[in-house]
């Protein structure tokens, strides 16, 4: 972690001004409601505690604030073009046009626990499985998967700032952007 008097990993959270907290959480999860409790319950003293308080304030959004979040996500595949995935990258597409015509927003999946190799394959059978589930019953998985995404964002984004080197003290630290092309969360 550091030394005594040393800066915590979470530093850059807790200390912030609240509006910039807020910006910079809602690159994980775009539920304003969401960024707001989080920066309004710091100081956190370690990644533990600010993921215990992202997953409760993810488990009481409303259903307003999910739709907000959900409409936060990016809709297009994450599949590079001029992969050997371009057959693939078409067949996401189909069936994330079938996936929004259905339930009226993104599809979202957390594939932290997926292996890379795999995960294309676990994304398509996802997508086809979740089409069968019935609206409501599909909204409270892609909640549970916007929740899990948010974890992975928030402890991404927490290694980010361990990594950046101290500036000089007549400068102002610069704070990393969190970006979603980084995050094992996969949209369609």
């Amino acid at each position: 972690m550091g030394s005594p008097g040393s800066p915590g990993p979470l530093e850059p959270l807790n200390t912030a001004p609240a509006d910039e907290v807020q910006r910079t959480l809602l690159t994980c999860c775009g539920s304003s409601h969401w960024a707001r409790r989080l920066t309004a319950h710091r100081p956190y003293p370690d990644l533990d505690a600010l993921l215990a308080a992202a997953d409760e304030a993810a488990y009481d959004l409303t259903p307003a604030d999910l739709t907000e979040a959900l409409a936060a996500e990016p809709l297009e595949p994450a599949v590079a073009p001029g992969s050997a995935y371009t057959a693939a990258a078409t067949a996401l597409r189909a069936a994330h046009a079938a996936y929004e015509s259905r339930f009226g927003h993104a599809f979202v999946i957390c594939l932290d626990a997926t292996a890379p190799s795999e995960a294309l394959d676990h994304l398509l059978a996802s997508l086809r499985d979740r089409l069968g589930n019935d609206p409501e019953e599909e909204l409270a998985v892609a909640a549970d998967e916007l929740r899990r995404a948010a974890r992975a964002r928030l402890t991404r984004l927490v290694h980010n700032w361990q990594e950046i080197s101290v500036p000089h003290p007549s400068r102002q630290p610069e704070r990393p952007r969190a970006t979603r092309s980084d995050s094992p969360y996969v949209p369609v």
